[in-house]
C-alpha cells in the first residue's frame, strides 16, 4: 500500500478524479444541503465555510440560497476552476484543513466523507480543532458528513471496472491497517496510471472520542441525507451536528 500521508494532494488534483466522480447526484446533494440549512435554522446572509469544496458545486448552491460562502480546498486545480463562480458573497481559497482559519463562521460544512484521511489520529483531531476554532460562537454549527463505516465494510465491493468517457477505471477495495483503501488503476490511451484513496475506519464511538478530545459538543446524529435517525446496521451515512 502506498503510505503517503498526502495521497489526496495528487489524486484530487487530477482530471481523472473529476471524471470518475462526475456522475455524483447533484439533486441528492442539494436536497441534503436544503434539509441541513433548514434544520440549523440558518438565516440569510449567514457565513458558511464549505471545507473542502472541490470544484465548488455545493458552495455555489449554498450561495444561491442566500448565504455568504467561502469554499476552501487543498487542490489548487479545483480552486482555479471554482473561481469562475465567485461574486460578492462567494469566494474560493486554497487551504489545507489542517491549518487554522482566521475567519469565523456561522456554520462549517465538511461534506461527503472529507474526513479521516490521515494515519495519525492527531491530524484528524487537529482538523476538528480548526473547525471548532472557526465557529463564531456557541450558536454556530459544524457538520461532519462521514460514511457509516460498519455498513460500508459489510457491503464492500472488492472489485469493479468503470468506463467513463475514454477512460477505464479498474478499482479494488480492501481493509488495510484500519483503513478502507481504494486502489484505482486508470487506463488512458493504452497507458496505466495508479492512484489510491484511503479513509480511516472510524465508527461512531471512535469519532466521539475525537470530539471529546477537542471539546466539540454533539447536538444531533442522522443516518442519511433526509435526516433520518442513525442506525448502525442500516444507515448509509453518519451525519454529526456539532457545536462549541
Amino acid at each position: 500500500m502506498n503510505t503517503s500521508t498526502d495521497w489526496f494532494a495528487s489524486w484530487f488534483d487530477t482530471d481523472f478524479y473529476h471524471t470518475l466522480y462526475k456522475h455524483r447526484d447533484d439533486k441528492e446533494a442539494q436536497l441534503f444541503m436544503t434539509n441541513l440549512v433548514a434544520y440549523l435554522k440558518l438565516k440569510k446572509g449567514a457565513k458558511i465555510l464549505d471545507l473542502p469544496c472541490g470544484k465548488g458545486r455545493h458552495s455555489v448552491f449554498l450561495n444561491s440560497l442566500g448565504f455568504d460562502v467561502i469554499g476552501a480546498d487543498l487542490s489548487q486545480n479545483s480552486i482555479d476552476f471554482a473561481k469562475q463562480y465567485e461574486n460578492e458573497t462567494l469566494e474560493f481559497l486554497q487551504h489545507d484543513m489542517r491549518k487554522e482559519f482566521e475567519t469565523k463562521f456561522d456554520a462549517i460544512f465538511n461534506l461527503f466523507t472529507s474526513f479521516g484521511y490521515f494515519v495519525d489520529d492527531s491530524e484528524d483531531i487537529n482538523v476538528l480543532k480548526n473547525i471548532k476554532n472557526g465557529l463564531k460562537d456557541e450558536n454556530s454549527f459544524a457538520i461532519i458528513d462521514f460514511i457509516n463505516i460498519k455498513k460500508a465494510i459489510k457491503n464492500l465491493v472488492t472489485k469493479e471496472t468503470i468506463n467513463r468517457e475514454d477512460l477505464q477505471f479498474n478499482i479494488t477495495r480492501s481493509i488495510e491497517n484500519g483503513f478502507i483503501v481504494k486502489n484505482i488503476e486508470v487506463i488512458s490511451d493504452n497507458k496505466k496510471y495508479e492512484y489510491f484513496e484511503r479513509v480511516k475506519c472510524l465508527d461512531f464511538p471512535k469519532i466521539k472520542t475525537y470530539l471529546d478530545t477537542v471539546g466539540l459538543k454533539l447536538q444531533a446524529v442522522f443516518g442519511d441525507y433526509d435526516l433520518q435517525e442513525f442506525d448502525e446496521e442500516k444507515s448509509s451515512r453518519l451525519l454529526l451536528i456539532l457545536s462549541k
